[in-house]
C-alpha cells in the first residue's frame, strides 16, 4: 500500500518511525459529465473572474475571505512559519478506555506501519501494551494543512489510527429530539427485544453493495450494446402504521419466516389499518325499535288468531258431516218397508 505520510509515534521518550496507508477505500461508481447531443468530455477550467483567463495550477494560490468579501491572500510560506509540532509527528496526549470515545467523532481509517527494521522493536512495545491495558492513545497530528486528533488501537496485529473530530465540531442532539413527550410500554419493549433477538447478529463479511453490483450490470450491459431489463422496483410494505404492537408482532412474524423459523403463511406481514378510516356503527334508539317491533308482533298475533279459527271450522264440518249422511239414510229404508206392508193383501180365514 503506497504511504501518505511518513513521521513518528512520540511516545514519551520512544520515537517510532511510521508510514500512514489508508485503511479503507471508496469503491463507489464515479461518472464523468457529458455533451449529451454528440458525448463529448465536460470539463471544469479554472478561470481568473477578474480578467477571464485560464490559469495553471502553478499560478493558484490560497486566501481567506473576509466577512467583507475581500480576499487575504495566505502563502505557503505564511502556514510553514506557524508554530506546528505535530508537522511530522504522531504525539501521543494520554491512554483512555474505549467506550469514553464517542462513535460520532471517528473520521477517516488509517494504517501505522513501522518504517524499517529499527521500529519494529518500539512498535511492537507499543501494540502489546495497547493489547495489555485495553485502552486506546489520544494523539495529535498534522496531515494536509491542519492539525487533528487522532486515535490509536490495536487491530490484528497492526496499530491502526481513527481521526477523530475535535469535541467542538459535533453539534447538539436536543434539536433532533422528539418534541412530543411520548411514554413506551413494556410490552412493547418487549416484543422490540423479540425483534432484536429474531434479528439476530450478522457477519459482516456477508454484507455488499447491491446497488453497486446493480450499477456494475448496467453498464457492462451498455458496453456490449445490450439493451438493459427494467426491474420492478420492490412493493411498498404497508401503509400508515399507528398501531405500534401490530407493526412489531408483524415485523417478529416476518424475520422468523426469513429465517426458517416460523409456520407456513406466518411470513406475511399484516397491514394494519388506519383507525381514523373505520366508521362506528349507529345503534337505533330503544323506543324506535320498540315501536317498530310493536305493528310486526300484533300483525303476527292476528295472523295466528285466524289460522286457529279455520282449523277449528274445518273440524268440525268434517264431524258433522257422516252423521248427517247416516240419517238420511236410515228415514228412506223406514219409508220403503212401510209401502211395502200396505201392499201385501190380507189372507182370509177359511170356512
Amino acid at each position: 500500500m503506497r504511504s501518505i505520510w511518513n513521521g513518528a509515534i512520540s511516545f514519551g521518550l520512544v520515537s517510532i518511525p511510521i508510514k500512514l496507508v489508508n485503511a479503507t477505500e471508496n469503491h463507489s461508481i464515479s461518472f464523468r459529465q457529458i455533451h449529451t447531443a454528440d458525448g463529448g468530455r465536460v470539463r471544469y477550467r479554472k478561470v481568473c473572474e477578474l480578467d477571464g483567463e485560464e490559469l495553471s495550477t502553478e499560478e493558484i494560490g490560497k486566501a481567506y475571505e473576509d466577512a467583507d468579501g475581500s480576499m487575504i491572500p495566505i502563502t505557503d510560506a505564511d502556514l510553514s512559519s506557524l508554530p506546528l509540532p505535530t508537522a511530522k509527528t504522531i504525539e501521543i496526549v494520554a491512554f483512555v478506555p474505549a467506550d469514553t470515545i464517542d462513535p460520532l467523532q471517528m473520521d477517516a481509517a488509517y494504517y501505522l506501519s513501522a518504517n524499517g527494521v529499527p521500529a519494529a522493536k518500539p512498535y511492537t512495545l507499543l501494540r502489546e501494551a495497547l493489547k495489555r491495558s485495553q485502552k486506546v492513545a489520544i494523539a495529535k497530528f498534522a496531515l494536509r494543512g491542519r492539525e487533528r486528533l487522532g486515535m490509536l488501537r490495536v487491530v490484528d496485529d497492526v496499530i491502526a489510527m481513527h481521526g477523530l473530530l475535535w469535541p467542538d465540531e459535533i453539534r447538539a442532539s436536543e434539536d433532533a429530539a422528539p418534541e412530543a413527550d411520548v411514554s413506551v410500554r413494556e410490552a412493547e419493549l418487549d416484543l422490540a427485544d423479540a425483534l432484536m433477538d429474531t434479528l439476530g447478529e450478522v457477519d459482516m463479511s456477508t454484507l455488499h453493495d447491491d446497488y453497486r453490483a446493480a450499477v456494475e450490470e448496467l453498464i457492462a450491459a451498455k458496453a456490449d450494446g445490450a439493451l438493459p431489463q427494467a426491474q420492478e422496483a420492490p412493493a411498498a410494505k404497508g401503509g400508515k402504521v399507528i398501531d405500534l404492537m401490530a407493526a412489531l408482532e408483524s415485523s417478529v412474524k416476518a424475520a422468523k419466516a426469513a429465517r426458517g423459523e416460523g409456520e407456513e403463511g406466518e411470513g406475511e406481514v399484516a397491514e394494519v389499518t388506519e383507525l381514523s378510516a373505520r366508521k362506528p356503527r349507529k345503534s337505533a334508539p330503544a323506543k324506535k325499535t320498540a315501536a317498530k317491533r310493536a305493528p310486526a308482533a300484533k300483525k303476527t298475533a292476528q295472523t295466528k288468531t285466524a289460522q286457529a279459527k279455520k282449523s277449528t271450522a274445518t273440524k268440525k264440518t268434517a264431524e258433522s258431516s257422516p252423521k248427517s249422511t247416516g240419517a238420511k239414510k236410515s228415514t228412506a229404508t223406514t219409508a220403503k218397508k212401510t209401502a211395502a206392508k200396505k201392499a201385501t193383501p190380507k189372507k182370509r180365514a177359511s170356512a
